[in-house]
């Protein structure tokens, strides 16, 4: 048997991690200390407690949000990449380089949960390319997000 191995990493490819190991409980939370740690409607996370967790490139930077945790984000872009409590270290779902297979299986801080959250699901959706108004302005969008993959080194060339 073979053991489970994760990468991931923040937009701007200044601090990755690989994980090995098998992931703990995922899931997310509507507290808003999550929230605004993510400037999300809530925050997916996973438990790394009972895997090896090593970054690979950078470390995050961190913010103590309470008495009993630590947020980590990455110094350069923001990206939100931990939640650090006395019980273990949780990795945000999203900075996996593969989030698809990460699936919340609970709800946590629902107290807090934003009273439009649960209809969000049954709002019209669109294509990104259906946005007439910006088809213009994302014909030629060069992105300078890290890829989805390690690297060897980042980034190829500075953004300007």
């Amino acid at each position: 048997m073979t053991t489970p191995f994760y990468t991931g990493g923040c937009q701007c490819g200044a601090v990755r991690f690989h994980v090995e190991g098998a992931l703990g409980d995922a899931s997310v939370c509507h507290c808003r200390m999550c929230q605004k740690a993510s400037g999300n409607f809530y925050l997916p996370l996973v438990s790394v407690s009972g895997a090896k967790l090593t970054w690979t490139r950078g470390e995050p930077k961190r913010f103590r949000s309470s008495n009993h945790g630590y947020r980590g984000f990455c110094a350069e872009c923001g990206t939100p990449l931990t939640y650090e409590a006395p019980d273990g270290v949780a990795l945000t779902i999203a900075a996996f380089d593969d989030p698809a297979e990460i699936a919340p299986r609970i709800q946590w801080g629902i107290e807090a949960k934003l009273p439009y959250v649960d209809t969000i699901r049954d709002l019209p959706g669109e294509d990104t390319m259906a946005d007439q108004g910006a088809a213009a302005f994302l014909a030629d969008l060069v992105s300078y997000q890290h890829p989805d993959h390690d690297t060897d080194e980042w980034p190829p060339e500075r953004a300007p």
